[in-house]
């Protein structure tokens, strides 16, 4: 089929790759504009974009769609649109252009976990399993029938970036799948039933350190916010970014830092977590231990 693709991060890209290489023309590529990266503030393109013009594909960065960008997408004569983390909606006009309409690969098991951060705040919430779902775009925001779905159990110590990566691998080809029953007409949609979650964007705020919270709530905090917006605590008025951390039942004074057996942890409410590498404000990443020594002297 001749398809748009639609996405923005690293993930996105196995599922594009897949498009390929299961005979689909992508006959052009919609992402979000270039941004500022690192401390230099580069501008620099998305992954997705840059993936597409290695393999000379027209590329459309935009975070609005409007008549115009319609315009332009139409004339690339897609038969369906897939999106994989785009990173902004389409309005109606959009979602109408192509006779088979848009798919999204979406990263939860919906309607559980609507929203910009599934993969975030399933982590947050210490499931044990997560889903993917390939469904159909409507205007409602990830309301569309599903016409795919999947489930994964979760490792223990798995991040959201380390899980998303995985995800984004063992679910590549799950879009291609999806336009394989359109072409042969065995493609069956599936409505949303269940009272829909939601998982808006991580605020930093909620990425900080909780001292009354238990050592497993925050380790599962950890885990969503990793690596962005990042997991940190307040030592004095400094903010400390944890990189790597592990939960223990070793009992310490909620919000207290303290040297056990030659490892850093820090006081929850029950248990407490062994910090292996952060990173202080204006600093580069260092061990734990380091730091903590550093810090007493």
């Amino acid at each position: 089929m001749k398809v748009i693709f639609a996405g923005t991060p690293q993930v996105a890209i196995p599922t594009a790759e897949s498009l390929l290489a299961h005979g689909h023309e992508v006959v052009g590529v919609l992402t979000r504009p270039d941004a500022p990266v690192g401390r230099k503030r580069i501008m620099t393109p998305s992954p997705v974009a840059a993936w597409a013009q290695s393999h000379g594909l027209s590329v459309i960065k935009t975070t609005t769609v409007d008549s115009d960008i319609d315009a332009t997408i139409a004339a690339l004569g897609a038969e369906v649109g897939v999106v994989v983390a785009y990173g902004a909606l389409l309005p109606p006009s959009t979602l109408k252009l192509f006779e088979h309409g848009w798919f999204n690969l979406h990263f939860s098991a919906l309607p559980l976990f609507r929203g910009a951060a599934p993969v975030q705040r399933a982590l947050m919430a210490g499931e044990s399993t997560v889903g993917t779902c390939v469904f159909r775009l409507v205007q409602k925001m990830d309301a569309g029938a599903v016409a795919s779905r999947r489930s994964f159990n979760l490792t223990s110590n798995e991040t959201a970036h380390s899980l998303l990566e995985r995800l984004s691998i063992e679910c590549a080809d799950q879009v291609s799948q999806v336009l394989a029953d359109i072409t042969t007409g065995n493609l069956k949609l599936e409505e949303q039933v269940g009272t829909p979650t939601f998982a808006p964007k991580i605020e930093i705020d909620e990425a900080r350190f909780v001292a009354s919270d238990s050592a497993t709530a925050n380790f599962n905090r950890f885990r969503g916010v990793t690596t962005e917006p990042g997991f940190w605590f307040l030592d004095g008025f400094q903010r400390v970014k944890v990189h790597s951390a592990a939960i223990s039942p070793t009992p310490v004074t909620p919000g207290v830092l303290e040297l056990h057996a030659d490892a850093v942890h820090l006081g929850c409410s029950a248990g407490s977590l062994i910090l292996h590498d952060v990173q202080p404000a204006g600093k580069s990443s260092m061990r734990a231990i380091d730091w903590m020594r550093g810090r007493h002297s």
